[in-house]
């Protein structure tokens, strides 16, 4: 590619999560970027509008309190002026505990802001080379366009086994108003915060004939030149389903710390809808990702009595994930090794998550703006979340490497950790946020933000 790059400024390829955010975090130092997105022009299998930042599969960000690693991880990118958290914050909806938005206001909240932003110039094409000069922040996601996958094995010498993939199914969204609210009742799970969740009650003959219906059900299959690879925090339900029969009871359809008002005991199962717009009017069928044929869908989620008369808004899918070996392929700073001028983001990077994707693209644009700068990159603490991520990606086995959701266990060790679980995550929570804190004090380009 010679004339998708101008040197003076900053390409920022691909508009999701993570390029939002490294373009944010770029411009609001101070360096002029171009981002790329080749939507409209050039569609992709999973997303259906032109914003930027569309959450394809569920609208939770997941837990918001620090003592759970996604807490602490979103509590680091406010206090960096995260776009993606702030606008989170602002279209948040109903979910307990966790940070649920509107997923159309979300998006359209984040391309909003971009587009006002004078430092940032949009550029609606697609990119299918990599930058032959200049700085490049690389986050096409995992829906990487063809042409640009293949550029990219060739241009950094890539090998077939270092650009890997896996398979991400998302859930079916269902109008509210086509709920039988008689057979479901609005509950917390342990009466945790308010009533957020619409829960779906099944006796044990109830679930033996949902069960039965699911693992017989038709998927819609792979093409011919993929293999089937799935990540463990995603799997499809129907897959789930086929490694037992109470796979899914201890699963996603647990019926543990909810009570059925209409008998005052605990379902046999219980299947969770949780609000996915602000309006109230759109459901999501939590853990429900699938692989499962449209028809299929129609008579087998059916089956589930409040769900008898459901209207699909959505249903679920299933696409394609591309990410890269990134302990074989990436330097300490997150920069490619073989083209070092740019810096992927992004679940590309064998991040998997929301907020891990959008604090990939915050780091990359932070480092991005200090190569534009002719300085050296920033490795964050280790004792952080941010650290802890980054270093699992450059210090994992490349020989079994897959994508990883921020936990505890990236973290050093406390010296003497506390039996009690919260306890202890509630320690390596105040270090963390202790150590970014004396991170950004020596830092000028990280003291802007919030405390």
């Amino acid at each position: 590619m010679t004339d998708a790059t101008n040197t003076r400024r900053v390409a920022v390829i691909g508009a999701g999560l993570a390029g939002s955010e490294a373009a944010w975090q770029l411009a609001r130092r101070g360096a002029p970027v171009t981002l790329y997105e080749m939507r409209p022009l050039v569609p992709s299998p999973a997303h259906r509008t032109d914003d930027f930042a569309e959450l394809v599969c569920s609208n939770s960000l997941r837990a918001d309190n620090l003592e759970n690693a996604v807490g602490l991880l979103k509590e680091e990118m406010r206090r960096l002026d995260s776009l993606i958290i702030a606008c989170a914050d602002a279209c948040r909806v109903p979910a307990g505990g966790a940070l649920a938005v509107d997923r159309q206001g979300f998006a359209r909240l984040v391309t909003e802001r971009l587009l006002a932003c004078p430092l940032v110039e949009v550029v609606r094409r697609e990119i299918t080379a990599l930058p032959a000069t200049g700085v490049t922040v690389l986050a096409t996601g995992p829906l990487t366009s063809p042409a640009l996958t293949a550029a990219l094995a060739d241009q950094a010498g890539l090998g077939a086994g270092d650009t890997l993939y896996f398979y991400d199914a998302a859930a079916p969204l269902v109008t509210a108003d086509s709920l039988t609210e008689a057979k479901g009742f609005w509950a917390s799970r342990y009466d945790k915060g308010e009533a957020d969740y619409f829960n779906c009650p099944m006796t044990k003959e109830e679930y033996d004939l949902f069960y039965q219906a699911l693992t017989a059900a038709p998927v819609t299959p792979a093409r011919a030149f993929e293999r089937e690879k799935f990540f463990e925090g995603c799997m499809p339900v129907e897959a789930l389903a086929a490694r037992g029969y109470k796979t899914l009871l201890f699963g996603p359809l647990k019926p543990v710390g909810l009570s059925d008002p209409q008998t005052g005991r605990r379902p046999y199962a219980v299947v969770q809808l949780r609000q996915d717009d602000r309006a109230r009017t759109l459901l999501n069928m939590v853990g429900f990702q699938t692989r499962l044929t449209r028809p299929a869908q129609n008579q087998v989620f059916r089956l589930i009595p409040a769900l008898a008369e459901a209207e699909f808004a959505r249903y679920g899918m299933v696409h394609r994930n591309t990410f890269l070996n990134a302990p074989r392929l990436l330097r300490r700073d997150g920069r490619l090794a073989a083209w070092p001028n740019v810096f992927p983001a992004g679940q590309m990077t064998g991040v998997e998550g929301y907020v891990e994707s959008a604090a990939s693209g915050l780091i990359a644009g932070i480092n991005a703006y200090r190569a534009w700068q002719g300085r050296e990159s920033l490795i964050f603490p280790p004792t952080t979340a941010l650290g802890g991520l980054s270093h699992y990606l450059i210090a994992a086995n490349p020989a079994s490497f897959q994508p990883m959701n921020i936990n505890f266990g990236l973290l050093p060790a406390l010296a003497a950790p506390p039996r009690e679980k919260k306890s202890k995550n509630a320690l390596l929570a105040a270090r963390a946020l202790a150590a970014l804190a004396d991170f950004r004090a020596g830092e000028p380009d990280l003291r802007q933000g919030s405390d």
